[in-house]
């Protein structure tokens, strides 16, 4: 069987080979000039869902007469006006299954939420159909956004589509697997410890956690508050700073949504610069870092730095001598607002409810226990543990304190470098199964990505050629609070 085959991608001479191997950017340029329509792109990539999805497992809800209609406003549009019809007229686009969408049914790959139709669009799904995107459907996730393989859906595994055997990464990993299969050509995913970025790397894609508050997430069902963020999952760059300017700006309707106007983040990215000085921790490239990163991908990120060098930036040694804490702070924290958030899960308002009970406790006590799944009530009780009295001042005041340690290294070394770069995840995607048993092996997934969510930071997964495993590999880019441009730009040198 052949690799294309095995992808979900197209084989040589299928009709749509050439819709389905365009870039966003690329679609929407063609749908402009008319070489090619809204609804035969739509169409396209609804049959190559109908082909794929049940093998890969990325989509928990296809919205097909929705996006058709979608698609058929589109071509209306661009028929009046291509530059008027919107930024992303005619280009469908995925969303994970935690961000709400009026009339197509949200469930956050739990059982909870299972028949849940929510009555209103998160913000980003109305800047999206604002755009004139058409939307597909909603894409499998971990329950909750809680997992780093997709593995805890309650529905069924997302599988990788470089190696079905293998995960495409968590939490949205159903989006990057649509992605990376030709399934959607852009998606929307959520990062809380690095849920954009790692199942980014696992596939082959690009994914970008923005700075916390450049995009509102009013409408995505929370997981941890103050870590939380909705991002884009593409095939490269300019497609991600393409979905940046639809994406990203002021929300009145989310308190934490920053008021700094968003910049075009298009137009700066074929912008030059001048050379850049990247930082490497040597803390994540030695083995302070539960023991550092697996030979192969250590070897595909000093080739990526040694690259980034040919092209005349700066690499220098920095320090964050704090990393070693953060994963344990990301786990106290994420858990602790995670207890409080799912907290209205009770089956009095929406969602599951179980049946006859004895009385209100007994409800609350059978539909919590059908309805969430053991990783979800593992963090679940974990949060409500830390916060409890006795307790809150021992573990959830020192992460608190943590946060604000990993804020002041990030402060010093973005005063000596412009960028942060090094791993994304410690390996390239694991087996099915392989670390299910062992709770903290999955934890330690997020080892890399955890101190962008706890500092507020922005991020990129960059894809590099596979390694001698022929898996899919990244390099991850840090920048300062609202520097998403400068991360886009330092991107392209790679390729």
């Amino acid at each position: 069987m052949s690799q294309e085959r095995d992808s979900g991608k197209p084989a040589s001479g299928d009709a749509s080979d050439g819709i389905l191997s365009w870039t966003a950017v690329q679609l929407r340029d063609r749908l402009r000039s008319g070489q090619t329509g809204a609804e035969e792109v739509c169409e396209a990539y609804l049959e190559q869902i109908r082909r794929h999805n049940q093998d890969l497992g990325c989509f928990l809800t296809v919205d097909e007469e929705g996006a058709r209609e979608q698609a058929r406003q589109a071509a209306k549009r661009l028929s009046r006006d291509p530059h008027e019809a919107g930024a992303l007229a005619g280009v469908p686009v995925a969303v994970k299954d935690n961000i709400v969408t009026k009339g197509l049914r949200t469930t956050a790959a739990s059982k909870i939420l299972d028949n849940f139709i929510p009555p209103y669009d998160a913000s980003v799904v109305t800047r999206l159909r604002r755009a004139g995107a058409v939307i597909l459907g909603k894409t499998n996730l971990d329950e909750f956004a809680m997992g780093s393989s997709t593995e805890n859906s309650a529905y069924f595994p997302t599988r990788n589509p470089h190696d079905r055997e293998r995960v495409p990464g968590g939490s949205s990993g159903g989006s990057a697997a649509a992605v990376a299969a030709r399934l959607a050509p852009a998606a929307l995913g959520s990062d809380t410890g690095g849920s954009i970025r790692q199942p980014a790397a696992f596939c082959g894609v690009s994914g970008l956690k923005p700075t916390y508050g450049r995009v509102s997430r009013y409408g995505l069902i929370a997981f941890g508050s103050s870590l939380d963020q909705i991002g884009p999952i593409t095939r490269d760059v300019r497609d991600a700073a393409l979905l940046m300017d639809v994406l990203a700006g002021h929300d009145p309707q989310d308190a934490t949504s920053s008021r700094r106007p968003a910049p075009d983040f298009s137009g700066l990215l074929e912008r030059d610069r001048k050379p850049l000085r990247i930082g490497v921790p040597r803390q994540w490239m030695g083995d302070g870092l539960q023991g550092g990163p697996d030979p192969e991908v250590k070897r595909a990120v000093q080739q990526a730095l040694e690259h980034l060098e040919s092209q005349g930036c700066r690499i220098e040694d920095v320090s964050l001598p704090h990393s070693e804490y953060a994963i344990a702070a990301y786990y106290i924290v994420a858990p602790a607002e995670a207890s409080s958030n799912l907290m209205r899960y009770d089956g009095v308002r929406y969602g599951l409810r179980a049946d006859n009970p004895r009385d209100l406790q007994d409800m609350y006590r059978r539909t919590r226990t059908q309805g969430f799944g053991d990783e979800v009530k593992r963090r679940i009780m974990l949060g409500t543990f830390v916060l409890s009295a006795g307790y809150i001042e021992a573990f959830y005041s020192k992460a608190a304190r943590t946060r604000r340690v990993l804020l002041e290294d990030y402060r010093k070394a973005f005063a000596q470098v412009d960028l942060i770069a090094g791993p994304v995840a410690p390996t390239p995607a694991f087996k099915l199964g392989e670390k299910t048993a062992d709770p903290w092996q999955m934890y330690l997934s997020d080892i890399y990505t955890v101190t962008a969510n706890l500092t507020g930071i922005p991020a990129l997964s960059v894809p590099l050629p596979p390694g001698p495993s022929g898996l899919p590999l990244a390099l991850q880019l840090q920048a300062p609070h609202f520097q998403e441009p400068l991360l886009l730009q330092s991107a392209r040198l790679l390729g």
